[in-house]
C-alpha cells in the first residue's frame, strides 16, 4: 500500500522533552488518529511534519518529497488545523477568500463559500464576533477549500457540539473518499476517532506506544478483571499491562482468542481507545 506520509527516527531534543525515534506511516486514502496525552509529542511531530519547527534529525516524507527541500511543492496539498492557529480577529471570510487565492493556486473561491454555507457562517462579520466553535469551522472550511491530498488537523472538533462533530465528521469521510486523500487527525475525542479512523498511532513520552489498524485494536486487544490469585496464574509474556484495583486485577491482553483459550476465561471485556490509553499509560507490566 503506497503511503502518503513516512516518518522514520524524528527526533528533537527540548530542555525537559525529547521525540524519540518516532515512526510511523499513513497509507493514502486513510484516516490515521494520533493520540496520546497532553505534552507527549503530538504537536512536535506534527510541527516537524509541517517543518515549522527546525532542527529535529530523522526523515519525514510527503507524498515521497523530503518535507524540507521540497516543502515548496508539498504545502500546495496540504490542509491545516492547528490549535493554536488562526487568522487576525479583524479579519472576515470575505478577507480569508481574498487573501487565499493569492497564496493557493487550487484554491476554490464557490466551495469555500459552500462550506461557509453549510457551517451557517456569515461572510462578512468578523472572527471576532464568532464562537470557539464557529472559529473551528472556518479553520475547517479553509482548510478543505484549495483540494489539498493531505489533511493534518489538531483536535479539529473541539469547541463544537455533537451534532457539529458529527456534520464535519461526515465531511471528513467524504474527503478521503475523493482521489486517494488521507487525514492524520490528533484529537482527545477518542469516541470520534473510534469510529472514523482507519489507523491509530499512539505516543507516549516521545516515543510512539504502538501503531496499529483501528479495527486490529478493537477487535483484538481486551481487559481481562480477574482476582489475584488468577492473576498469579497469568504468564508475562501474555499480557501487555496491568493494574490493581481496590477490588480486582485488570489485565489488557493483545489477543483475547489465545488469552481465553488458554486460561479458561468466560468474559473478555471489549477495550475503547479511552481504556487502551489508561491501561498503556498507568498500568505495569
Amino acid at each position: 500500500m503506497e503511503n502518503i506520509l513516512e516518518i522514520k527516527n524524528l527526533c528533537k531534543k527540548y530542555d525537559n522533552f525529547k521525540l524519540k525515534n518516532v515512526s510511523f506511516n499513513l497509507p493514502k486514502g486513510m484516516i490515521m488518529g494520533f493520540i496520546g496525552e497532553n505534552g507527549v509529542g503530538k504537536t512536535t511531530t506534527i510541527k516537524a511534519i509541517l517543518d515549522i519547527i527546525k532542527s529535529y534529525s530523522g526523515d519525514i516524507k510527503i507524498f515521497g518529497l523530503d518535507n524540507r527541500k521540497d516543502e515548496a511543492k508539498i504545502k500546495e496539498d496540504i490542509g491545516v488545523v492547528l490549535d493554536d492557529m488562526f487568522f487576525p480577529e479583524i479579519l472576515t471570510p470575505n478577507d480569508i477568500n481574498s487573501t487565499m487565492k493569492g497564496i493557493y493556486k487550487y484554491w476554490d473561491t464557490n466551495m469555500f463559500y459552500n462550506y461557509l454555507n453549510e457551517f451557517s457562517l456569515l461572510a462578512n462579520k468578523q472572527i471576532k464576533t464568532f464562537s470557539k466553535g464557529m472559529r473551528k469551522k472556518l479553520e475547517i472550511a479553509t482548510a478543505l477549500s484549495h483540494h489539498p491530498k493531505l489533511l493534518i488537523l489538531y483536535e479539529p472538533t473541539s469547541g463544537l457540539d455533537s451534532v457539529a462533530r458529527a456534520e464535519v465528521i461526515q465531511i471528513f469521510q467524504e474527503f478521503i473518499e475523493k482521489d486517494d486523500c488521507s487525514i492524520l487527525l490528533s484529537s482527545h475525542i477518542t469516541t470520534d476517532l473510534e469510529h472514523i479512523a482507519d489507523y491509530i498511532t499512539f505516543i507516549n513520552n516521545g516515543e510512539i506506544i504502538l501503531s496499529k489498524t483501528t479495527n486490529e485494536l478493537l477487535d483484538e486487544y481486551g481487559i481481562v478483571k480477574c482476582t489475584e490469585k488468577e492473576f498469579k496464574k497469568a504468564d508475562k509474556k501474555d499480557y501487555v499491562k496491568y493494574r490493581k484495583t481496590k477490588y480486582e486485577y485488570q489485565i489488557l491482553v493483545e489477543n483475547k482468542k489465545a488469552f481465553k483459550a488458554k486460561y479458561d476465561v468466560d468474559i473478555i471485556d471489549k477495550i475503547t481507545l479511552d481504556d487502551l490509553m489508561v491501561m498503556m499509560i498507568k498500568g505495569e507490566e
